[in-house]
């Protein structure tokens, strides 16, 4: 017999078997209940083919191990579960973005509206009267008439006393901005009773009399609240006393009556527009228009050339939807011409166009044209040898479309400033206080334009009604705070009992 080695090498009667067959020592019950743990998972990882089925593996394993998050085995093994089948995905999505239609109002589509109501406008010019003849209904107990020269001698300048001294301001700025500054300063030197130096517009040191009171600049100094005989001076000197220099009124009064003439269907009446559509005024506006890229990059050059970075200052946010549909962008020559034909005015009706360089001219006026083929503008009116004197001289030939403006039956206003301000009052102030301004709802327009869908007839009815309130708005009485130079009633004009009617055949030249 051969006895038993502990060892277990497996030799008998020194020979090696090729396989052993002895038994290994027990091993202790705990190792063994750790064994019998394992081995119910299997004593070898099974074969995993796929990321998802090795993830639900680890997962299962580390969930298993940890005793205290066994309350979550069934969804982790849902879970599992889903991703096996493919009902779950661990692909990740694009964010879906959604796309917000823009407010009414913000966007610029006048062009789809005009191809829209195009034909409407064509039809009904030929079946309607000229709104040029109806457009102003001035009421006899609304009429009034100028009485500057009364108020002034009421209160106590038909002799001048004698002057404390002399008064020299300069007068900066534009046309009506000098305008403005030359007609306070004379209720300036009334109130320091003081006699006033002619303005020069390009001040030297030279004067150094102890005497001078020097303002410089002048601009927007005086009050609009100041004693009736103060404002009767402001009256004297804007609607009397001041005109322009000879070349301009007889070149004025030359382009007025080719005008009246041109407007020979309509009585002599015509239709003047002060239209804003200059570059600067279209980039310094940052609204869009056409978009694109040639747009962006021009209107990005004229602003820093003429403001220097004011556009992108950090922290300024410029929203061109919200400035549109605030009624804040300048109006189109194509908006202005849909306008008009809205109200009422046909294709007969002359139009006098008072602009600096429009804005790509020759896009945008075409279809303004094609609307009113009775257009014209100073270059048109004016031959080329009448108005070489004017070139490069921007405030002559303002003033040259400041008054064929001030004799139009109808004027239009379409941007503010101070052009159509001083108008406005010369107007009232010539035409028994009705201004005969159209003075157009901006925010409506800007509704109305980004309406591809709209209808003719409601498009008109808008349009009627608008023209309604300015004709309600003619005759307007000054506001405390208001200009003397927008609302001349009551300062500079009283009420009359019989109406009076304005000469047409004489042309109002300042």
């Amino acid at each position: 017999m051969h006895g038993f080695s502990r060892l277990g090498n497996g030799r008998a009667n020194g020979v090696s078997p090729p396989l052993s067959t002895t038994p290994s020592p027990p091993s202790s019950p705990r190792f063994r209940h750790s064994r019998s743990k394992n081995a119910s998972f299997g004593s070898r990882s099974p074969k995993l083919h796929t990321f998802a089925e090795r993830l639900v593996y680890i997962v299962l394993s580390a969930v298993y191990r940890k005793r205290g998050v066994l309350l979550f085995a069934p969804l982790v093994y849902i879970s599992g579960m889903l991703l096996y089948m493919g009902s779950l995905s661990l692909e990740v999505v694009a964010p879906v973005v959604v796309v917000k239609p823009a407010p009414p109002g913000s966007t610029y589509r006048s062009p789809q509206v005009f191809e829209k109501l195009r034909p409407f406008m064509q039809d009904d010019g030929n079946h309607s009267s000229n709104a040029l003849m109806t457009a102003w209904h001035v009421k006899s107990h609304q009429s009034w008439k100028h009485c500057v020269n009364q108020s002034i001698s009421q209160a106590g300048y038909s002799e001048l006393p004698r002057s404390n001294g002399f008064l020299i301001i300069e007068a900066n700025g534009g046309l009506n901005q000098q305008r403005l500054s030359i007609c306070d300063a004379v209720a300036v030197a009334g109130l320091l009773n003081a006699t006033l130096v002619i303005p020069m517009f390009h001040l030297n040191s030279v004067w150094r009399d102890s005497r001078a009171v020097r303002i410089a600049p002048f601009s927007n100094r005086l009050a609009q609240a100041v004693p009736s005989s103060i404002q009767g001076l402001r009256c004297l000197a804007n609607y009397e006393a001041l005109r322009f220099s000879q070349p301009i009124r007889t070149l004025a009064e030359k382009m007025v009556d080719r005008m009246v003439k041109n407007s020979s269907m309509s009585g002599g009446k015509y239709v003047s527009v002060h239209l804003r559509f200059e570059k600067d005024m279209v980039a310094f506006s940052c609204c869009i228009y056409d978009g694109g890229e040639e747009e962006k990059r021009e209107m990005d050059i004229a602003r820093e050339r003429g403001w220097r970075g004011k556009f992108n200052k950090t922290g300024r946010i410029i929203r061109p939807g919200a400035i549109r549909m605030d009624g804040k962008c300048p109006l189109t020559p194509l908006e202005v011409g849909m306008m008009l034909r809205g109200m009422g005015f046909d294709n007969t009706t002359s139009v006098y166009i008072a602009a600096g360089k429009i804005y790509k001219a020759e896009k945008f006026m075409a279809p303004l044209r094609q609307l009113f083929p009775l257009l014209e503008t100073k270059e048109t009116l004016a031959l080329p040898e009448e108005l070489a004197p004017f070139k490069g001289h921007s405030s002559r030939l303002a003033a040259l479309d400041y008054t064929v403006c001030l004799n139009s039956e109808v004027f239009v206003t379409t941007q503010g400033g101070n052009f159509p301000h001083f108008l406005m009052g010369h107007r009232r102030y010539f035409f028994g206080g009705h201004a005969k301004t159209i003075k157009p709802d901006k925010r409506k327009l800007a509704l109305l334009f980004d309406s591809p869908n709209i209808r003719w007839e409601y498009f008109k009815r808008q349009m009627q009604e608008m023209l309604h309130h300015s004709d309600l708005k003619g005759i307007e009485m000054k506001k405390p705070s208001s200009s003397l130079y927008t609302f001349p009633i009551p300062d500079c004009m009283c009420k009359q009992v019989e109406p009076g009617k304005s000469d047409r055949s004489t042309p109002i030249i300042i």
